[in-house]
């Protein structure tokens, strides 16, 4: 069964997406991440190549003929068929269609209000579905 994370208060998903990233690529983990959009999605394609200046994130975009290759796969859609990963990391605020063919899910939800309403309805549907998705308050002091 799919194990369930929901990262929330999240004051800049991208960015905390990238630290993230660099987490689950450093413990050899293969990833995928759904966007809300295109706009998003070249947000965090953009930040992967800058957010540090001594780590490499290899990514690539879902339809790249790279993407079997790489360790990161970037996609705004989960209309095709995503890729084998350890982890799916979901920025969208849509529940990923795909997400029980992944061990883990990690809902990453940020403090805007429209996000944080469809971050509690995805809890409660996961729910429904008896998953026991657990809670990090990422934005707690």
């Amino acid at each position: 069964m799919t194990r369930i994370d929901f990262h929330s208060n999240v004051p800049d998903k991208v960015a905390y997406a990238c630290r993230l990233l660099r987490k689950a690529y450093g413990a050899r983990n293969r990833i995928v991440v759904m966007t809300e959009d295109a706009a998003q999605l070249a947000e965090l394609d953009q930040a992967l190549w800058t957010f540090s200046a001594t780590d490499f994130l290899p990514h690539a975009h879902v339809n790249d003929p790279l993407a079997p290759d790489s360790a990161i796969v970037l996609t705004d859609t989960d209309a095709v068929e995503l890729p084998q990963a350890d982890v799916l990391v979901n920025l969208s605020r849509r529940a990923p269609a795909q997400f029980e063919n992944f061990p883990r899910l990690i809902e990453v939800i940020s403090l805007d209000e429209a996000d944080t309403a469809a971050g509690r309805q995805r809890f409660v549907a996961y729910k429904r579905q008896e998953f026991q998705p657990t809670h990090l308050n990422v934005g707690k002091s």
